[in-house]
């Protein structure tokens, strides 16, 4: 019990947690720690920030031939969306007939299981997409 509150209490388990240079203001996903449009000038300047809100779908492809773990998801959705301050990220479309996608359909992020893994089937959790209603 104390081991799943321990992994609750790390922020960026259950947040799609990026970076916001301090210098230019340009945000990022993943996070990094180097600013790739001011380089050195963000050193040190790098702040952590959480991407919240609605996303658009910009790009959407069906995947039918799934990576070894990922047999039974397949066919699934892939999309690449872009939040509204520019950052861009892939990830699953979940609740979300095949035909139903589209170039510019909203999209919120939600946390899903991505897996198992080991005797002890220990869950590992992961950021997808779902349809804003």
């Amino acid at each position: 019990m104390a081991l799943a509150r321990f992994w609750r209490e790390i922020s960026g388990r259950y947040n799609m947690i990026g970076s916001t240079c301090g210098n230019c203001n340009k945000a990022f996903f993943p996070p990094r720690d180097i600013c790739p449009e001011c380089h050195r000038a963000s050193i040190g300047k790098m702040k952590p920030s959480t991407l919240e809100g609605k996303a658009k779908v910009i790009s959407h492809s069906i995947i039918h031939d799934a990576l070894p773990n990922f047999e039974m998801l397949a066919p699934y959705i892939l999309v690449v969306v872009e939040f509204d301050n520019g950052v861009r990220a892939t990830s699953q479309l979940v609740n979300c007939a095949h035909d139903q996608v589209s170039i510019g359909m909203e999209v919120e992020p939600t946390f899903r299981k991505i897996g198992e893994e080991g005797p002890g089937g220990v869950i590992h959790y992961g950021y997808k997409f779902k349809p804003v209603k």
